[in-house]
C-alpha cells in the first residue's frame, strides 16, 4: 500500500495538471491579465481534469465550461456584474468566449435562494464559495500568480479528489448532492461515492 500523500505533494501534482492543461492555462493567464478582484477559475474545469488524469481519460473529456469567480462588493448590482462579462468575453476569442462562465460571488446570495430554493447568506471572499459546494471533492480554485505561479484554494484539501472520493459536504448537507453525484458518475464510474459514511463502488 502506498503512504498517503502530504497536501504538499498533492498540492504539487495538482500544479502539474493544471500546468499541462493549455486550454485551462490560456484562461489562466487571460483571466490574470483582466486583474479581476479575488478571482479564481475553480469546479469542474479544475477537478474535472484531475479525474481525467487520474482515470487515463483526455484531457479535455467532460470539460464544458470554465467558472470563473470574482469577488467585488462594492457594486452588486446585475449592470455592474454584466460589465465584467462582457469584459471578460471580449478577452477571448471563441471557443472559449463562449465557454467562460463569470459570476462576482458577492452577489450570489441575491438570487440563489429564487433560483435554487435555498438559503444562502453573503459570502465574504471567492473563496468562501468553495465551501458551499455540495461536495468536498469539487471544492477547488486556481488562479495563476506572477511567474506562472499556481496559487490554490481548496478547503476540504485535495486528499478526497486524488482518491477519487465523492462525499457530501458536512458543511451543507442539502444542495442536490444525489442528482449532481449521479452525473458526474455518469462520466467518472471509476469515483467511489459515500452515502452517510457509506462506499459505494459505482
Amino acid at each position: 500500500m502506498c503512504p498517503p500523500q502530504s497536501d504538499a505533494d498533492l498540492a504539487r501534482r495538482l500544479t502539474e495538471i493544471v500546468h499541462a492543461a493549455p486550454s485551462l492555462m490560456r484562461v489562466l493567464r487571460t483571466v490574470r491579465s483582466l486583474a479581476l478582484p479575488d478571482w479564481l477559475v475553480m469546479s469542474g474545469t479544475v477537478y474535472q481534469r484531475v479525474l481525467n488524469h487520474l482515470t487515463g481519460r483526455a484531457p479535455e473529456y467532460g470539460i464544458k465550461d470554465y467558472d470563473l469567480g470574482y469577488f467585488d462588493a462594492s457594486d452588486i448590482s446585475y449592470e455592474a456584474e454584466d460589465r465584467v462579462i462582457s469584459g471578460v468575453a471580449a478577452a477571448f476569442d471563441e471557443p472559449l468566449k463562449s465557454t467562460v462562465e463569470v459570476r462576482n460571488q458577492a452577489r450570489v446570495h441575491v438570487w440563489f435562494e429564487a433560483h435554487f430554493g435555498e438559503a444562502y447568506t453573503p459570502l465574504s471572499s471567492t473563496a468562501e464559495a468553495l465551501e458551499r459546494f455540495v461536495s468536498p471533492m469539487f471544492a477547488v480554485g486556481v488562479r495563476l500568480d506572477a511567474g506562472d505561479r499556481l496559487h490554490i484554494e481548496a478547503p476540504f484539501g485535495l486528499t478526497d479528489l486524488f482518491a477519487l472520493r465523492l462525499r457530501s459536504n458536512p458543511r451543507r448537507p442539502s444542495g442536490g448532492f444525489d442528482r449532481i453525484s449521479a452525473g458526474v458518475l455518469r462520466r467518472w464510474p471509476e469515483l467511489r461515492v459515500e452515502f452517510g459514511g457509506a462506499a459505494a463502488q459505482r
